[in-house]
């Protein structure tokens, strides 16, 4: 007998899925909705299991009140005295005042804080401190370190600190079971925080003003010893200097120098002596070569002048007299014996100015020529010191170095000082804590609150995990992705739990959903319906035998040559659908105890031949791998259009898979929510092992109007149907007492 390729261990052709072309976002949603839908109750137990632990710890929880306190931190210091003391104000950048709070934060929790507000409020050893954090005061002694650590971690552990984002106003928050303790102890770390910060500060200048001293005191000492070196080099070598220490140019050692100092004072004197010599010198020059009584100095003498004045009285007088006297008269001699005594006294007169200016000039000379030597003799000492001043300039630099220093820090530390005593606190109390009126817990809506969202959260983990698991088909999206096959065709359940009945009118939804399935069929292979077609399930009473006898009819109003036939050797229903006894079929050709036309039922109604299961064997199983049954199903390839073959369902039996082995498709039939988990899958294992040709499934008996079934595309009144009227009726196909029994047990 020749097979198909597809049975024979080729390729299978399996039609692209129509879900895989809906929106996958919509699909995951309503999956998840549905999922929901599926376990509400479980879901709802979880939540309401939740909230009465939350309910009934709340009740139990011990009431708790927390006091707040809030303090402003600043990143700047105010001035105090004009400056600042921590010497800057920038105001720097946002990211560094952020480091700067977070740093102020960190503080406030720090141990050591802890560790001042229990030794300011006495903790250790106060009984209604621990009663307060609900525990039993400890023995031993107060300032035991297992108390201490005790007191310090319980301080860490009930303070919390927020500070908003967009605020310097941090909220410094405790809580105990006692208020006032709550209020006294949040207020204690609200001061402790500003005197801890102050200590700081106060800290930071003691140790500064130290340095400094310590920088003083070292100065001090290289300032005696440079100045030290200094003199002693000046002693040794003979240098004298008149340094100011005091003096703003102290580099300038040159002109501190005695005989540098002579030198300049000398060579100023010889160069006024110089031109004092030259003026000397011209002014007898110009005296010596005019004769006498001509020159202007002799003329501006005082006493040349006078005598010039009584000569010319004498010579008026002497003129006077001549012209009255004879040249003999007395008193024209006596006149002029006096103007001879006077000229005679003019002229010495005049050489003895003469005799001055020529005396002034030598003295000139002489003076100007001891200056130079003494110049000469101070240049000479000047350069000899100079090469001596080297070494000495060196150590009078190190010396005014040294007194800069010491000058600078003397400085700095008076400024130390004079702020010693005054803090400045960028930190201050804006709120005091008071004493709670009322618990910050428990809080009931709280607690509830958040009981909810641990509910909402497990119950979504308890969904999600028992969905994973869940390999149960519910709606026809399933198909697809749980049983990895296209879905052919989703039957709804009849409204009247008749299937038959809703089949026999064209107008039903059932019938609409059979022939939806029917043009699926039509086009499940490339090249087109199969001509052994068999269908199966995995559990009994899925609908398997119903959609093959829909299949026939449906085929069968195409005009096509259908054959059913009832392969279910153990249950068979087909003869009960259609009215008739099972006392020939299947087995009796298997056995070959009658001939084909014998077993075949003669149904010239319905439009398509049936050959009915026949009297059940003993061993259906051998029967149906017998060649007798690939040479029947051959046959009957080439003489009907499309065979359609109910077989039995998988589970527990070998005859579905060797049927769906040699037939050239199998439609796989599925009821939601029958098959337990993990029977689908290990029915199709089985199936696949002998690697048929899967067409798809169909999803029979579907509730379309289950809240459960919402979310699928199929959900509610989606399906379109004729207007309500004219009916038709199915006594085609059976009595209505044979279809209402036949439909019950389908």
């Amino acid at each position: 007998m020749n097979l198909p390729a597809t049975m024979s261990g080729g390729p299978v052709w399996m039609p692209q899925a129509e879900g895989s072309r809906t929106d996958a976002m919509g699909q995951s949603l309503r999956h998840i909705v549905a999922a929901v839908w599926r376990n509400l109750w479980l879901a709802l137990a979880i939540i309401a299991v939740c909230l009465g632990i939350a309910f009934v710890m709340t009740m139990l929880e011990r009431p708790s009140y927390s006091g707040v306190a809030s303090v402003q931190i600043n990143d700047q210091t105010d001035e105090v005295l004009g400056e600042d003391l921590e010497g800057e104000r920038d105001a720097g950048s946002d990211w560094d005042i952020d480091r700067f709070l977070n740093t102020q934060l960190d503080i406030l929790r720090s141990r050591t804080l802890s560790e001042r507000v229990a030794n300011s409020l006495n903790l250790y050893d106060d009984a209604r401190f621990f009663d307060a954090m609900g525990i039993e005061n400890p023995p031993g002694h107060p300032e035991s370190e297992v108390r201490r650590d005790l007191v310090i971690n319980m301080l860490i552990g009930s303070m919390d600190v927020d500070l908003p984002r967009e605020s310097r106003i941090a909220r410094i928050g405790f809580t105990s079971y006692d208020p006032e303790i709550s209020a006294k102890v949040a207020n204690s770390f609200a001061e402790e925080f500003i005197q801890a910060n102050l200590q700081r500060r106060y800290d930071s200048s003691s140790y500064a003003r130290n340095f400094v001293a310590e920088q003083l005191e070292e100065a001090r000492l290289d300032l005696e010893n440079s100045e030290r070196d200094l003199n002693e080099y000046a002693r040794q070598a003979g240098l004298l200097r008149s340094r100011n220490p005091a003096s703003s140019d102290r580099l300038s050692t040159d002109a501190d120098s005695v005989t540098a100092a002579s030198l300049v004072q000398l060579n100023e004197a010889a160069i006024a002596s110089r031109a004092q010599r030259a003026d000397r010198r011209a002014r007898w020059t110009s005296v010596s070569q005019a004769p006498l009584l001509t020159s202007q100095e002799e003329l501006n003498n005082p006493t040349v002048q006078s005598l010039m004045t009584r000569r010319s009285d004498a010579e008026a007088q002497l003129q006077t007299a001549r012209d009255r006297y004879l040249p003999d008269h007395p008193s024209i001699e006596r006149l002029e014996s006096e103007l001879s005594a006077i000229n005679a006294q003019l002229t010495a007169a005049a050489r003895n100015v003469r005799n001055s200016i020529q005396a002034d000039y030598q003295a000139a000379v002489s003076a100007n020529q001891d200056l130079e030597r003494q110049v000469l003799a101070l240049r000479g000492e000047t350069l000899e010191e100079q090469d001596l001043s080297v070494r000495y300039n060196t150590l009078a630099r190190q010396a005014d170095t040294a007194r800069s220093i010491y000058d600078g820090l003397l400085q700095r530390y008076r400024e130390l000082n004079a702020s010693a005593g005054i803090a400045a606190s960028n930190i201050a109390i804006i709120d005091r804590a008071e004493v709670p009126a009322g618990p910050s817990s428990p809080n009931m809506r709280r607690a509830l609150a958040l009981a909810l969202l641990l509910g909402i959260g497990l119950a979504g983990v308890a969904v999600f995990l028992r969905d994973q698991f869940d390999d149960v088909i519910h709606v026809p999206e399933d198909v697809e992705e749980k049983l990895e096959m296209p879905l052919l065709g989703v039957i709804p359940s009849s409204p009247r739990r008749r299937p038959l009945a809703d089949l026999g009118d064209p107008h039903s939804v059932v019938s609409e959903a059979y022939a939806s399935l029917r043009g699926s069929l039509l086009y499940s292979t490339p090249q087109g319906l199969p001509k052994l077609l068999g269908v199966t399930s995995a559990l009994d009473g899925e609908g398997k035998s119903t959609t093959s006898f829909a299949i026939a009819v449906g085929l069968a109003r195409l005009g096509m040559r259908v054959l059913l036939i009832d392969a279910d050797l153990r249950r068979p229903s087909i003869h009960h659908m259609v009215g008739r006894d099972n006392d020939r079929g299947l087995t009796d050709l298997l056995s070959y105890r009658k001939s084909y036309d014998e077993a075949l039922l003669d149904m010239p109604d319905l439009g398509f031949d049936i050959l009915t299961a026949g009297p059940l064997p003993d061993t259906p199983s051998e029967l149906l791998a017998s060649p007798r049954m690939a040479q029947l199903l051959e046959a009957c390839a080439q003489g009907y259009d499309v065979t359609v073959i109910d077989g039995p369902p998988i589970l527990g039996l070998a005859d579905a898979p060797m049927l769906a082995a040699i037939v050239d498709g199998t439609v796989f039939v599925v009821e939601p929510e029958r098959a337990r988990s993990g029977q689908l899958k290990a029915a199709l294992k089985r199936l696949r092992s002998v690697r048929p040709v899967l067409l798809g499934a169909v999803l029979a008996k579907f509730d379309a109007n289950k809240n459960s079934n919402y979310y699928s595309a199929y959900s509610g009144k989606g399906y379109y149907q004729y207007q309500a009227g004219g009916k038709r009726r199915i006594e085609a196909y059976a009595a209505p007492e044979t279809r209402e029994r036949a439909s019950e047990e389908a």
